[in-house]
C-alpha cells in the first residue's frame, strides 16, 4: 500500500490514504500523501527549512505535501527492511552522539553543536491501519528499537538529531495497540533493528568509541530532585 521512490537527495513514501505522526520539523500529526527523508550537502547551515525542503522536493520533481525529515547521510546509505505489514526506511550516522551518564554526579554537560553528518532518520510505515493512540504506541517502540540496536553496535542510545516518522493506511479496520508484544510491534522492532544494522553497515566511517572522541556529540549529567510519593 506504501509505495517509494528516490530521486537524488530526496527519498519519498507515498500513500494516498495515509496518516503520519512526525518528530521531525514542523512535527505532529498530518493527513498527507507522502512523507520525505532529505539529505543536506556537507556544510550545511540554512535554518529556513519550510524553504529548502520546498525547493528541494521542486528541483527532484515531487509535488505531494507531507512531513519531512534532513539528514547529512547520503541516500546511498538508505536501507529498507520489511516484516509483515511493516516496512522501515533508516539513514544512519554517528558523529553526533547522545550519551546518557548512568552515575548521579553533579556536572554540566559536555555538548557541542549537532553535526548535519550524523542523525539516524527512521521512516516506518504500517500497512495495518491504526488509531492515533496506536501510532503513537509504535512511535515509542520505535525509538526503544533505535536506542537498542545502537546501544548494541556503537554504545550509544541515539544521536542529538534523530526522527522519526511513523505511517499507517487509514483503510479499514483501525487496530488500538501496537506495543511490543503485538505482530506490528514485533515486525516493527526486527525492522528498525535490521534497517539500522545495514545503513551503518553500509558506511565506512565508524562510530567513535566516546563523545569525547567524536565531532559533535553530547554528554547528559547532573542529579534529578528524586522524592517519595
Amino acid at each position: 500500500m506504501f509505495e517509494w521512490t528516490r530521486r537524488g537527495s530526496v527519498f519519498q513514501v507515498s500513500n494516498s490514504n495515509a496518516r503520519w505522526l512526525s518528530t521531525g520539523w514542523n512535527g505532529g500529526f498530518s493527513d498527507a500523501g507522502a512523507a520525505y527523508n532529505i539529505s543536506v550537502p556537507e556544510g550545511w547551515d540554512r535554518t529556513d527549512l519550510d524553504s529548502y525542503i520546498s525547493e528541494q522536493k521542486h528541483a527532484h520533481s515531487f509535488s505531494t505535501a507531507g512531513p519531512a525529515l534532513l539528514t547529512g547521510v547520503n541516500l546511498s546509505h538508505l536501507r529498507g527492511a520489511r516484516s509483515g505489514p511493516i516496512t522501515v526506511f533508516v539513514t544512519a550516522g554517528m558523529s553526533n552522539p547522545a550519551a546518557l551518564s548512568m552515575t548521579t554526579s553533579e556536572g554540566t554537560s559536555a555538548s557541542s553543536q549537532p553535526s548535519q553528518q550524523g542523525t539516524v532518520n527512521i521512516i516506518a510505515c504500517s500497512d495495518q491501519p491504526l488509531t492515533d493512540a496506536g501510532v503513537t504506541t509504535l512511535l515509542s517502540v520505535i525509538a526503544e528499537a533505535k536506542a537498542a540496536t545502537l546501544l548494541h553496535l556503537t554504545g550509544f542510545p541515539g544521536t542529538t538529531t534523530d526522527a522519526i516518522i511513523v505511517g499507517t493506511d487509514q483503510r479499514g479496520s483501525k487496530e488500538p495497540f501496537a506495543g511490543s508484544s503485538t505482530s506490528v510491534g514485533q515486525a516493527t522492532r526486527i525492522c528498525v533493528r535490521d534497517a539500522i544494522k545495514a545503513s551503518l553497515d553500509s558506511r565506512s566511517a565508524e562510530a567513535p568509541d566516546s563523545v569525547a572522541e567524536a565531532e559533535y556529540g553530547v554528554i547528559t549529567t547532573g542529579n534529578a530532585d528524586v522524592f517519595q510519593l
